[in-house]
C-alpha cells in the first residue's frame, strides 16, 4: 500500500467504515495543549514554517538531536530556513518514529504537500508552504480539524485577556471556536527549590490577585483569588505536573514553614516541600469539586536532566525523561482521603512511564460512584513519550482489560503548534482499527450501533458531557 493511504491504519473493512464514517467527521476538543492564547485570540499569521512547526516543539528538537544537528540550528540563532534545511535532513533519519508520520501527515492535511521531506525537497516544500502560511491563520488551521474547543495551560499569575477576548467573539457569534483556560498551580511548590525563581513567581502572583502573599494562608488565598479569574474565562479543569504524589498526611506547620523560609530565600526540606504540595493540591481540588471542575494529574516525568543544555537552552528544550517513582501509595492516599471528604473532583490520570499503566488504570476503578458522571476518575490517554502508535494501543488495551472505553475521554495533542491535531487522528484511525478487529475476529459483537457509539463517545461525545465546555451548536 502506499505511504498514508486514505486506509491508514486500518487493517479492516469494519475499521475503515468506522473511522471514515464515524470518527472521521466528529469536532475535536483538545481539552489539554500549550498553544498561545496570544496567537489563537489574534488569528495570528505565521511568517515560515519553521515558526509554526519547529518553534517550541520539544519532540522535534529531539530528533535534530539524535541526528547529531548543532544547536544552533535546533533552539539557536540560526537562520529559519536553515534550521528548516536541519529539519529536513533528519526526518529520513527517522523512519520508525512517530515523527516521520506525524511530519507527513501535517505537510497533506494543512497544505496538501504529498512529497517526501528531505533535503532534496526541502526549499520546493518550504516556498510552497510558506506560500500558503500568508494566508493560513492560525484559526483557519484549527478548523481544518473541526476543533470545537482549545483548553489552554496557564499559570495562576497568567493574564487571560487573550481568553476574554476570543469570548467575546464567540458570544458575539463571531466564531465558533471557544478557548478555555486551565489553571495551572505547579510553580507554587515545584519552584520551592530556586528562591529567588519562587519569589519572583509570587510577585506575580501578588500583582494577578491584588494580594500581599506573606505566608501560607495569604498564598493559598492569592490562589483561590487568581481562580476565580479562570472560573469568568471559561475555565474548567486544573492541571499538576508532578514527579509523584507525596506519601504522607497534609501538614499545614511544615507548609507553612516551607512558604516562610521561602520567602526569606531559604530553600525548605523535602518534608516541608512536599506538605507545600499537598496544601496546594487539597485546596484546588476542593474548590474544584464544588464548582464540577476537573483535576488533571500528570505524573512521573525527571526534568532537565541535561544540566549543561539546562543553562544554555532553558527549561522544556526536551531534556526531560521518563521517571520511576513509585506512584501508588501517595496517589491512592491523595484520591483516597478526598473521597472520605467528599471532595473527589472528577480527576483524570496521566502516566509517563509505561510500567505504571495498568497500575493507574486499576487505580482510577478504585474511585468510580464518586460523581454523577462515567468514569468520574479518568485514566487519561497516552501521554508526551506515549503518544505513539503502540502506546495508544497498550493505553487502549489496558484501559479496555481493567476500566470502561465506552466512558473514556479521548485524546488530546498536549502540544505547541497548532498543526499537531494529527495526533487526533492517529487515535482516532487506531481506535476504530482496534474495535474493528475485534469485531471482525467475534471477540465482540459485529453491531455498528453499538461499535459507532462506542467510537464517537471515545472521540468526542464523552469530553464534550464531562467537562461541560459550552461547545457551539454548529459542532452538533
Amino acid at each position: 500500500m502506499a505511504f498514508l493511504h486514505p486506509d491508514y491504519l486500518l487493517s479492516n473493512p469494519t475499521a475503515s467504515r468506522l473511522y471514515h464514517g464515524t470518527a472521521e467527521p466528529l469536532p475535536i476538543i483538545d481539552y489539554h495543549n500549550h498553544l498561545s492564547p496570544k496567537e489563537i485570540a489574534e488569528n495570528h499569521i505565521y511568517p515560515n514554517l519553521t515558526e509554526v512547526w519547529l518553534s517550541g516543539d520539544h519532540y522535534k528538537w529531539r530528533g535534530m538531536r539524535w541526528a547529531g544537528v548543532a544547536e544552533s540550528h535546533i533552539t539557536g540563532n540560526a537562520d529559519p530556513f536553515e534550521k528548516f534545511q536541519a529539519w529536513a535532513r533528519t526526518v529520513p533519519k527517522l523512519l520508525r518514529n512517530p515523527l516521520h508520520a506525524w511530519t507527513h501527515m501535517e505537510l497533506r492535511r494543512y497544505f496538501g504537500i504529498d512529497l517526501l521531506l528531505s533535503e532534496h525537497t526541502a526549499k520546493e516544500i518550504w516556498d510552497e508552504a510558506n506560500r500558503q502560511l500568508a494566508q493560513m491563520p492560525v484559526r483557519s488551521m484549527l478548523a481544518r480539524y473541526r476543533v470545537a474547543l482549545v483548553g489552554t495551560t496557564d499559570d495562576p499569575a497568567d493574564n487571560l485577556q487573550h481568553h476574554h477576548a476570543l469570548d467575546k467573539e464567540f458570544r458575539a457569534g463571531k466564531t465558533n471556536l471557544r478557548m478555555a483556560p486551565t489553571f495551572r498551580p505547579d510553580m507554587a511548590h515545584n519552584a520551592l527549590g530556586d528562591p529567588q525563581a519562587w519569589n519572583t513567581w509570587v510577585g506575580r502572583l501578588e500583582d494577578a490577585a491584588d494580594l500581599r502573599v506573606d505566608s501560607l494562608e495569604s498564598l493559598i488565598g492569592a490562589l483561590a483569588k487568581a481562580r476565580l479569574e479562570f472560573a469568568v474565562a471559561g475555565a474548567k479543569a486544573s492541571d499538576h505536573g508532578l514527579s509523584r504524589l507525596p506519601d504522607c498526611e497534609p501538614d499545614a506547620k511544615l507548609a507553612a514553614s516551607a512558604v516562610r523560609k521561602a520567602l526569606k530565600g531559604e530553600v525548605p526540606i523535602q518534608h516541608e516541600r512536599d506538605a507545600l504540595t499537598l496544601e496546594v493540591l487539597n485546596a484546588t481540588a476542593k474548590w474544584n469539586h464544588a464548582e464540577g471542575w476537573t483535576m488533571q494529574l500528570h505524573l512521573n516525568p525527571l526534568r532537565n536532566v541535561n544540566r549543561r543544555l539546562l543553562a544554555a537552552v532553558g527549561a522544556d528544550a526536551g531534556c526531560d525523561v521518563m521517571g520511576d517513582e513509585r506512584q501508588v501509595n501517595g496517589l491512592a492516599r491523595f484520591l483516597g482521603g478526598l473521597d472520605e471528604e467528599g471532595h473527589l473532583p472528577q480527576t483524570i490520570l496521566y502516566n509517563l512511564n509505561p510500567a505504571d499503566n495498568q497500575l493507574f488504570a486499576v487505580l482510577a476503578g478504585a474511585f468510580q460512584g464518586s460523581g454523577a458522571n462515567a468514569g468520574h476518575v479518568q485514566w487519561g490517554s497516552a501521554w508526551w513519550f506515549l503518544d505513539q502508535e503502540d502506546g495508544m494501543r497498550r493505553q487502549i488495551d489496558d484501559l479496555s482489560n481493567l476500566g470502561q472505553l465506552s466512558a473514556f475521554v479521548g485524546m488530546l495533542t498536549d502540544s505547541r503548534s497548532p498543526l499537531s491535531f494529527v495526533r487526533h487522528e492517529m487515535f482516532r484511525r487506531i481506535l476504530c482499527d482496534m474495535v474493528g478487529k475485534d469485531a471482525e475476529s467475534g471477540r465482540i459483537p459485529d453491531d455498528q450501533e453499538l461499535l459507532a457509539d462506542l467510537v464517537s463517545r471515545a472521540c468526542y461525545g464523552n469530553a464534550k458531557d464531562y467537562f461541560g465546555f459550552g461547545i457551539h451548536p454548529s459542532f452538533g
